[in-house]
């Protein structure tokens, strides 16, 4: 099966350091994929990279969705071609209603105007898969909102704007175990109703990916993908820890 997303020898620096050392993915559409390893090992640097973040300057290598080159578009014309990154940690947006600002994010990716009532009733749908307060359409983005609030509203993102490809930058991180199991549950409805949407999970805890199942889980040490497998891959992780990948 072709590749929707590929990462061709990347190398990343930020500013004077150099972070990534040639790394190499391929995901196919509908895969599951976990980038797993310790802190500083480049995984949000690679998960910013993805997304065209100018805080970051690809040296060589190049990154491919459905084909296309796009190592050097800028991040809202990779938006809307499909790219969709959850933040680690989502911003508050004072002044901007949840629903205003998803209907310009639904209308920019679409190539068309949505109504607000389309994106209402699309929310609410979702929202009550979610276990989300429906009166938060209404809300600020993010104002006010819970670390796993922000987190739901993530994925909320993620299942109106059906991208092509959908990295989640340690979605699970600062959730107890209840916001866990939700933000999981909702991560897995998403990929039941959009069944050809590539999800890339970053993350450096094994919890969500048990009630995940990745297809392919990658380790990243030391800005390279040291080892690649299926979701054994990750219990080994939880019981020997990244020292065995250290350089």
């Amino acid at each position: 099966m072709p590749s929707v997303l590929s990462v061709e020898n990347l190398h990343v620096r930020a500013e004077d350091a150099a972070i990534l050392h040639g790394v190499n993915l391929e995901l196919a559409p509908g895969e599951l994929h976990a980038l797993m390893g310790p802190n500083g090992s480049g995984k949000s640097t690679l998960a910013a990279t993805l997304l065209g973040s100018p805080a970051y300057s690809v040296t060589s290598g190049r990154i491919l969705l459905a084909g296309e080159d796009i190592t050097g578009w800028p991040p809202d014309v990779r938006a809307k071609a499909g790219m969709f990154l959850a933040f680690q940690q989502p911003e508050a947006i004072e002044g901007v209603p949840v629903l205003q600002f998803l209907r310009q994010a639904m209308s920019a990716r679409q190539g068309i105007d949505i109504s607000v009532l389309e994106v209402r009733m699309a929310m609410v749908e979702w929202m009550d898969r979610l276990g989300m307060d429906p009166s938060f359409a209404g809300r600020h983005l993010n104002e006010g909102f819970s670390g796993g609030e922000r987190k739901r509203n993530e994925i909320l993102q993620m299942a109106l704007l059906d991208p092509l490809v959908a990295i989640l930058d340690e979605t699970d991180s600062g959730l107890d175990i209840d916001a866990l199991r939700t933000v999981a549950r909702g991560i897995q409805q998403v990929r039941e109703t959009r069944p050809e949407m590539t999800i890339l999970v970053v993350t450096h805890h094994v919890d969500i990916l048990s009630a995940l199942s990745p297809d392919h889980v990658h380790v990243l040490s030391d800005g390279r993908i040291v080892a690649s497998g299926d979701a054994s891959l990750a219990d080994r992780l939880e019981r020997e820890g990244y020292e065995a990948w250290r350089t």
